[in-house]
């Protein structure tokens, strides 16, 4: 069995993936230890360091020759089960609708779905991660971040941000879903010629 080549972005992803029970257990902290603008806080925190350890592990892998298949496996696998505890959670806080939660995550799940087939038949670059994709990613991460901060910082009205944001993330969501099915048809149409 081949071993597994332990490297900093690894731990930096293992870590991403340690992060989501502590995202889970600060609202389930007794209101009399933590207040709910504490909890808040303390979720924004959480999901603000996973998402810097999810660009710096990919920087540190690229810029230091650390990139392995496994790697490449594990850290979408940690983005996509941070963002969608952090979406469930915000759901069960009344701060997302479910329609919105259920197209992100359904969207990941689609494309992941999409790679890994497009990776059995080799052609997984064929669907590698779009400047729409990141885009994509980018926004759901600052609005996650403003609507688990809910409450306005000084002027800064952080849920209604964050609620605009994350309509915008939909849209993004929905496009770039469309452009790696698009580009997958083509691909396969070509192969079928």
């Amino acid at each position: 069995m081949a071993s597994m080549r332990v490297s900093l972005p690894n731990l930096l992803t293992w870590g991403r993936i340690l992060l989501i029970p502590l995202l889970i257990v600060v609202f389930y902290i007794p209101d009399g230890m933590l207040a709910l603008s504490g909890k808040n806080l303390a979720a924004a925190l959480i999901f603000t360091l996973a998402a810097l350890t999810d660009w710096l592990d990919g920087y540190l892998a690229r810029r230091f020759n650390q990139t392995t298949r496994f790697g490449a496996f594990l850290d979408p696998v940690a983005d996509k089960l941070m963002v969608t505890t952090a979406l469930v959670i915000l759901v069960w806080l009344d701060r997302v609708g479910i329609f919105v939660a259920a197209i992100i995550i359904g969207r990941e799940l689609a494309i992941s779905a999409l790679r890994e087939w497009m990776a059995i038949i080799g052609e997984s670059r064929g669907v590698a991660v779009s400047y729409i994709g990141k885009l994509k990613t980018g926004a759901q991460m600052v609005a996650i971040i403003l609507l688990f901060l809910f409450e306005p910082i000084y002027f800064i009205p952080t849920y209604i941000l964050g609620t605009a944001l994350v309509y915008i993330a939909v849209v993004l969501t929905v496009w770039s879903m469309f452009y790696y099915i698009k580009k997958a048809s083509l691909i396969l149409a070509g192969n079928n010629e």
